[in-house]
């Protein structure tokens, strides 16, 4: 790394984390602004009707539709943040880093100002306005995740801090339930997050790319306004020797491959339909789909726990958006954990003669693991209701949802070619997406039939829980080498079945 380069590159870095710390991951602190929007009487409406045609209903059972509009909302919106991961990735893949941040600035700021100017008479607009948020944010998150590469050695930690600043994003909506009931209002909160989106043209101009960061980064890489993403013309013989030594020294294969084993990075599809894809989208699937019914029904548990006292509701509901801020703390030791490990395996393959594309997929199968467990934690702690006893919820909740995602994206990266990583990462997301639309069935099942009971809710986490536990990742298809993914560590563009920054493939 040219020293010259350092400091914009931390630059870089640093104003990429305040971006996903502020804006991308906002929804997940729904449960705040669903306590301020029942202050606006948002929906309210709904709780008189239930009356009405209930004759006697009082307290938690007149607002049963209110509270199942607000989970439809959040179901709606999460569905949308993963399923149009899809398209936005292959718009990121396709059309580079301007364009897709470009969309994402457009979707973000439309949603901020609908909401400024919603009210409860046009509460119907949060069904319009929540979904773009959300995807406005994943793709901030989607076209932050290449500065990882910029930092070679320490990507994965770097890919997992923004993780984990994407879930501690979620305190933005605590912080504005706050200031709401210190006199600021909705309308101001959002309006001046719409402001904000000077800073990300700004970013988006001064501090990204046009294109994609290669990996591994040649040392000429130039980006920014004045910069070209590509080196020029008479550097590109030198580039593609460097390429060649950093190659070499990320993954040192002592053995000489044989001609099969010197494959052509495989095709989208191809990758789409292995057995290492399927398993990775069954146990995210599975763990999300608990977290997403969590967070959809926090609010209504937390009334039904208290016996609807509003103070103690707003206790929990501050306790559970203040854990989320220190998502970001937690997620980099998972891939803290994955550098070191991917350093200790590849050194020992090294020694051996193994494959040394091999010992970096080894590196995830301990996150794997210790995700699942946390999971599995934090299933046990939601299940069992009682009050004091979901602090502990809490905590165990950001911290395995902060694994969760960024072993999510840092086994999508160790395990794939750079090229499809985009698409990749979209189609998991849209296919959990899937799955995720079963919360909102199970939340109505739990207030209508099952009458609110806290131990159906605690048969549900540890049924999820249990499941996310037994659906990692097979060691065995972990450790099977590089026949499914040939070229773990990517190309640089330009190389043959990569296209050149800048250009359709």
């Amino acid at each position: 790394m040219q020293g010259r380069s350092l400091p914009f590159r931390v630059a870089t870095l640093v104003t990429g984390l305040l971006e996903c710390l502020g804006f991308a991951g906002v929804l997940f602190g729904w449960t705040s602004l669903v306590f301020v929007f029942k202050k606006q009487h948002y929906f309210e409406e709904l709780c008189e009707l239930d009356a009405g045609s209930l004759g006697n209903a009082t307290g938690l059972d007149e607002c049963r539709a209110r509270d199942e509009r607000f989970s439809l909302i959040f179901t709606l919106a999460s569905f949308t943040i993963n399923f149009m991961t899809f398209p936005t990735g292959y718009i990121f893949d396709r059309f580079k880093t301007t364009v897709a941040r470009l969309i994402a600035i457009f979707l973000y700021t439309s949603a901020t100002l609908t909401i400024a100017f919603t009210s409860a008479d046009s509460a119907v607009l949060l069904f319009l306005a929540m979904p773009m948020l959300a995807v406005g944010g994943i793709l901030f998150l989607i076209t932050n995740l290449q500065i990882g590469n910029l930092f070679g050695k320490h990507r994965s930690t770097i890919i997992t801090m923004y993780n984990g600043a994407f879930d501690s994003s979620s305190a933005v909506f605590l912080i504005i339930k706050l200031l709401y009931e210190q006199g600021v209002t909705i309308k101001a909160s959002f309006l001046f997050i719409s402001v904000c989106s000077a800073w990300h043209v700004g970013r988006t101009l001064l501090l990204m790319p046009r294109g994609h960061i290669p990996y591994p980064l040649p040392a000429n890489y130039r980006y920014g306004l004045c910069s070209r993403d590509s080196p020029p013309e008479e550097d590109k013989k030198e580039a593609g020797s460097e390429k060649l030594e950093l190659q070499s020294k990320e993954f040192p294969s002592p053995k000489k491959e044989t001609p099969g084993q010197q494959q052509a990075p495989g095709s989208f599809w191809s990758h789409t339909f292995s057995p290492r894809f399927a398993w990775h989208v069954v146990w995210l699937s599975v763990i999300q789909l608990w977290h997403y019914l969590f967070i959809g029904t926090l609010n209504s548990l937390l009334n039904n726990l208290a016996s609807s006292d509003s103070a103690i509701v707003s206790t929990y509901t501050n306790a559970f958006a203040v854990t989320q801020f220190f998502g970001v703390l937690c997620a980099p030791w998972n891939g803290l954990l994955m550098d070191r490990l991917k350093h200790k395996y590849q050194e020992e393959a090294k020694r051996t003669g193994a494959v040394a594309k091999a010992a970096a997929l080894r590196s995830v199968v301990p996150s794997l693991t210790l995700t699942s467990l946390l999971s599995l934690g934090f299933a046990v702690c939601a299940s069992i209701p009682v009050l004091p006893l979901q602090y502990a919820t809490f905590i165990l909740q950001v911290v395995s949802r902060s694994f969760l995602y960024g072993c999510n994206a840092a086994f999508l990266t160790l395990a794939f070619p750079s090229e499809h990583f985009g698409k990749l990462f979209g189609l998991v997301m849209a296919l959990s997406a899937v799955v995720s639309l079963l919360q909102f069935p199970l939340f109505t099942l739990i207030k209508g039939p099952l009458q609110n009971d806290p131990l159906y809710a605690g048969f549900w986490s540890l049924h999820g829980g249990g499941l996310g536990l037994t659906a990692p990742h097979p060691p065995g298809e972990l450790n099977a080498g590089a026949t499914d993914s040939p070229d773990i560590h990517p190309p640089l563009p330009g190389e043959p079945g990569v296209p050149a920054e800048g250009k359709p493939p």
